[in-house]
């Protein structure tokens, strides 16, 4: 039967060629020195020959301002056209996009005003009545920035706006490069640079291929300015090949190579070291091996790799007495192997999660979220973190006793914070990413308590989008903590505790609107109309009309009530099914099994 098939779509397929339903895109690259724009030509004796002067007329106050001359490059082609803007980082996207709007004239502002106006309306109903004055005074004309600053709703709004040519121009980072399908007419790299760093070619290839729309385009343009001093550096970057793609086994030691032994062996694909060196000859890596491994072969980073993870006391492997039989000893997963494979613990942290957790036994302070929020914050974070000391002591200072009893145990004082906002000197050590850590505490704990991204950015003078993150990071990394702790039975009383904070960290806002967003399609601010409407629980909700639910709550389409109430319905019959098997378990456990009303009834 099944070559039947295979003979018939053989036969009956036909190739078809895309290339005809979706034309080319041509893209020319430029070059823009000064005020004289080049065109990158291959064929040229130095990469690139003249197209022309940049004529544009600009008063000494524009000079001033604009002296890489991206307003005269943008009106080119906005507002009929899109464009992006490139810049090396977040905070120069920011003053890019005021920069321009400065000197764009009023009749930008006319251009689709009405669904402008709607999108700042958006803005503001997603953040709480909140708006960037940076995009308060760009979107008008047209433009906004992108970058990692920006909460995911904002993002969301802002793409889908540029998307229907609303917005018309966006300044971002290179990160919008990749993954996010934002094309445009033009793209303008504001310098060869990301951040400190130049431009790889790779990079430089993502970024100017944004340039062009299929279907919408017969043509896109890219224009990288570039300064005298970089002239050379340019040269070979529009020249050379791309940069060869290499395996990140190695780099990633901890994340790679162990965590991918480990794997194989909790899953039993390979559990000795003949079979693991066998699976590792068919990866990349192991394609790769003679270029990435100079000074030892793969085999020996395949039993260094195993000792390690042995060490660390994560596999265990199996006496032997003839040392010809090593490669055909099995390893075996330990307990705390199997706790770190289960949740997905980076290998790194691992051991210092159990340590921190184990500490945590000896006095956790349950009065607040502080103490768990803490265990919970990732450690990968850590590191990137730079506290804003005043505000560090500015917080401490607020905390109750039970509070600061949790900082207590982990080692900082309020006296060694006061010393670090004042500049003093300090002479006792303290562990730096404990400090950091719990920095980043103060931080959650304190939008877990206002359930507001905005009040809390201007609170800890952080980026909106970074603490987003941070609040995404920690809920993510709870789960797996959560995970971890199920594995080993010395942290059952993490279990019931770690299950309410997940829910608090995943929709951060008053428990009494958390039954409400466990609803397929409820976030936030529908969860806010929902309950003020007066649907207080998920029973509320799954007896509603949706007919009832689009007259009662705003901007609530028929078709998403419909799927709201169908959702709840669902959700609530899960939890009554799960509750009937509970019930039925407890039915067949015997009279004499202790807690049971028999076993009661008797002892009585």
């Amino acid at each position: 039967m099944l070559k039947t098939y295979k003979s018939f779509f053989k036969q009956n397929i036909i190739p078809v060629n895309l290339d005809q339903y979706v034309p080319k895109v041509e893209l020319k690259e430029y070059l823009k020195l000064n005020d004289r724009i080049y065109e990158v030509d291959s064929k040229a004796e130095n990469g690139m020959t003249f197209s022309r002067v940049l004529n544009y007329k600009y008063s000494d106050t524009l000079k001033k301002m604009d002296p890489d001359h991206l307003v005269a490059l943008v009106t080119e082609v906005i507002p009929n056209y899109s464009c992006l803007v490139f810049c090396p980082t977040k905070k120069n996207c920011e003053n890019v996009a005021e920069m321009i709007c400065k000197f764009l004239s009023k009749e930008y502002l006319k251009h689709r005003e009405k669904e402008k106006d709607e999108v700042i309306k958006n803005l503001k109903s997603i953040s709480s009545g909140t708006l960037c004055p940076v995009l308060k005074h760009t979107i008008p004309f047209g433009v906004a920035y992108h970058h990692s600053g920006l909460t995911s709703e904002e993002r969301r709004l802002l793409e889908e706006a540029y998307s229907s040519g609303v917005l018309c121009l966006f300044t971002c980072t290179s990160t919008l490069a990749a993954g996010v399908n934002l094309p445009a007419r033009r793209v303008i790299l504001r310098a060869p640079y990301v951040a400190k760093e130049f431009l790889k070619r790779n990079q430089y290839k993502q970024m100017i291929g944004r340039a062009g729309r299929a279907g919408i385009d017969t043509i896109g343009e890219s224009i990288l300015i570039l300064q005298e001093k970089d002239k050379q550096q340019v040269s070979e970057l529009i020249s050379r090949p791309p940069e060869n793609c290499y395996s990140h086994l190695v780099q990633e030691f901890t994340k790679g190579i162990q965590s991918l032994f480990l794997s194989l062996i909790g899953l039993k694909i390979a559990t000795n070291l003949g079979d693991i060196h066998h699976f590792m000859n068919g990866t990349f890596f192991g394609v790769q091996q003679k270029i990435l491994l100079k000074e030892k072969s793969l085999w020996e980073v395949t039993v260094e790799s195993l000792r390690h993870l042995t060490e660390k006391g994560l596999l265990q492997k199996d006496t032997i007495n003839n040392s010809e039989e090593e490669c055909r000893c099995d390893f075996h997963i330990t307990k705390l192997g199997r706790a770190s494979f289960k949740g997905t613990i980076d290998l790194a942290y691992c051991d210092i999660l159990y340590r921190d957790l184990k500490k945590g036994l000896e006095g956790l302070v349950l009065e607040s979220f502080l103490h768990l929020i803490y265990l919970t914050t990732p450690y990968d974070l850590v590191p990137q973190c730079d506290p804003d000391w005043m505000v560090y002591f500015r917080q401490f200072s607020q905390l109750s006793p039970a509070e600061q009893s949790v900082a207590s145990r982990l080692g900082v004082s309020e006296s060694f914070i006061g010393k670090k906002a004042s500049g003093q000197a300090i002479r006792k050590k303290v562990d730096k990413n404990i400090v950091n850590r719990l920095y980043l505490s103060f931080v959650l704990y304190t939008l877990l308590k206002e359930t507001n991204v905005w009040s809390v950015s201007e609170k800890f003078n952080m980026p909106r989008g970074y603490i987003q993150n941070l609040l995404t990071g920690a809920a993510s990394f709870s789960s797996c903590v959560l995970h971890f702790c199920e594995e080993l039975e010395e942290f059952w009383v993490y279990r019931a505790l770690l299950v309410e904070l997940i829910k608090k960290l995943t929709y951060c806002v008053k428990a009494e609107l958390i039954p409400l967003m466990e609803v397929t399609g409820v976030q936030e601010g529908r969860a806010k109309q929902l309950f003020n409407a007066g649907y207080k629980s998920l029973t509320h909700l799954a007896n509603a009309d949706p007919e009832v639910l689009v007259r009662t709550i705003d901007h609530l389409s028929r078709r998403q009530a419909k799927q709201i109430v169908s959702s709840a319905k669902m959700l609530l019959q899960e939890k009554a099914e799960a509750l009937q098997e509970e019930v039925e378990e407890l039915l067949r456990l015997p009279p004499d099994f202790p807690g049971t009303m028999a076993a009661s009834i008797e002892k009585a």
